[in-house]
């Protein structure tokens, strides 16, 4: 029993002294917390109070620079101000002197006009004083020569003439031999240069071609059964065959020179092949057709490579390929057109001009002449036509049609193709003439120079380059020898073609005979 009550007690005990120590501890933490928040409340009003201050402090701050960036704006507009002020009181000045200025100048103008019109006033009298006098001087001259006014200039208007006559013929004969010694140094200086660097072969082609035979037994196997493979050779080619004594060849004979080449290409592989019958021969000829409208195309762009030209169209390039069996006065179109435009090149970096468009118009002059025996019209308008038709630039189109001189060249590549086709035509052996054509231009050279009066005799020498004109020395003085040499020369420009250039070389010579006894 004792022992319950000391448990119970002691329990009792325990509990008051659990209770008695929460108490404790809870009085202390809430002593604890007041003194945390006594503290935390402290801080939050320095730090308000801190705040206040500052902002106190920027607040002055501001006002401060806002002063003092009023009174800054202040001064600088008040210093504008004064130096606009000064600016407008020196621009009245000035305006003041140049008032001033103006005004003297206006008082010195009304004193010339003053002094001008009292001098008009002494001209008027002193014309009028001059033309009496010219009036008596005029009637004075008249009663002493006995010539009225008219008589008078008309004899001076003679002796003026013949006096301007006179010096002009020396004057165009000094200009002309000055200028001719510079333009042909010049001249003759880029023309040189330009053939020493052009170096172009020419072969005289034919109206016929010979094929050779290996044998003349071929010759009949050629004309076939009752001539069947002759005559079918002939219809497919256009051309005649000529088979006669001429021992192991067959001659072709036509003026197409295509045509001509597609018979030699034919007959030689029908040669090889052995074959030669009406059937094989269509089959041949259609090959060599072929074979011949690639070897066009391929000298045509062939053509254009050599002399560095491109982008020409493609129907052009065949047409170039085709100048390669066209001849004119036996030389080769193509190999001309080639050597026309370097030469045209050539001339063109001489004297700072286009190479390229100079070359290409080169080129393409003589195009027409590749369709000139199938169309109606000139080479020139063909060429023209085709250029035209195939979008050429309107510079090659006038250098193609001027380059025989039948319009005027527009620009400076027209004039150097002209040049270059007369140096490729006139370079001695580039090409040959028949005798009837050679010998009608020497007289219509003779006839030309005949025509002029007071000429004696003229020659045409050096195969037409040159006429000498023997003039009579009673009609024509040294100072009409310049005059008709001139003339003449412009009418041969006028009423002649010919390659080249033609010297006209006029004489004048006196002779006196006596006899001794």
């Amino acid at each position: 029993m004792q022992y319950v009550i000391i448990i119970a007690v002691a329990v009792v005990l325990l509990v008051i002294g659990c209770f008695a120590a929460y108490k404790f501890g809870y009085e202390s933490k809430r002593k604890s917390d007041e003194e945390k928040i006594g503290n935390a409340e402290q801080k939050a009003r320095e730090i308000i109070d801190e705040a206040l201050k500052t902002a106190e402090a920027k607040k002055r701050e501001g006002l401060l620079e806002v002063k003092e960036e009023s009174i800054r704006a202040r001064n600088d507009i008040e210093k504008e101000t004064k130096e606009r002020r000064a600016e407008l009181q020196r621009m009245e000045r000035r305006m003041q002197q140049k008032e001033e200025n103006l005004d003297k100048k206006t008082d010195a103008i009304e004193k010339r006009e003053a002094g001008f019109a009292q001098k008009e006033e002494a001209l008027a009298k002193q014309k009028e004083q001059i033309s009496k006098l010219n009036e008596q001087r005029v009637q004075e001259l008249e009663r002493i020569s006995g010539l009225t006014s008219e008589q008078a200039k008309e004899y001076l208007l003679r002796t003026v003439e013949d006096d301007v006559k006179h010096e002009t013929a020396i004057l165009i004969k000094e200009l002309e031999n000055k200028a001719k010694e510079e333009a042909d140094k010049k001249a003759k200086e880029y023309v040189v240069n330009a053939i020493q660097r052009c170096a172009a072969d020419h072969v005289a082609e034919t109206t016929i071609s010979v094929v050779p035979l290996p044998n003349d037994e071929m010759k009949g196997r050629i004309i076939g059964r009752e001539g069947r493979n002759i005559r079918t050779l002939e219809t497919m080619t256009g051309v005649d065959l000529i088979i006669d004594d001429t021992p192991e060849a067959v001659v072709l004979s036509g003026f197409d020179p295509i045509r001509r080449e597609v018979a030699r290409i034919a007959l030689e592989k029908l040669i090889v092949d052995g074959r030669i019958h009406p059937a094989r021969i269509e089959e041949m000829v259609e090959k060599a057709q072929k074979e011949v409208e690639t070897m066009i195309r391929e000298e045509g762009e062939s053509a254009t490579l050599e002399v560095g030209v491109h982008g020409i169209h493609p129907e052009l390039i065949k047409l170039l390929g085709r100048l390669k069996f066209r001849t004119s006065y036996g030389q080769n179109v193509l190999k001309h057109s080639i050597e026309v435009s370097l030469l045209c090149g050539l001339l063109a970096s001489e004297i700072g001009a286009d190479v390229r468009l100079a070359k290409r118009a080169g080129l393409l002059h003589d195009i027409g002449k590749a369709v000139d025996h199938e169309m109606e019209g000139s080479h020139i308008q063909l060429g023209v036509d085709l250029c035209r038709k195939y979008k050429e630039s309107a510079t090659i189109i006038n250098a193609v049609e001027a380059h025989h001189g039948d319009v005027e060249p527009q620009s400076l590549v027209a004039v150097l193709v002209q040049a270059a086709d007369t140096i490729s035509a006139a370079r001695p052996g580039a090409r040959r003439e028949t005798l009837e054509t050679y010998t009608n231009r020497l007289k219509q050279l003779e006839d030309i120079t005949n025509s002029f009066k007071g000429v004696d005799k003229s020659f045409a020498i050096q195969a037409g380059r040159e006429v000498r004109i023997m003039v009579v020395p009673e009609q024509v003085n040294d100072a009409d020898m310049v005059l008709l040499a001139r003339d003449i020369s412009k009418k041969i420009e006028e009423e002649m073609e010919y390659p080249g250039q033609i010297k006209v070389n006029v004489i004048r010579e006196s002779r006196v005979t006596d006899f001794a006894k």
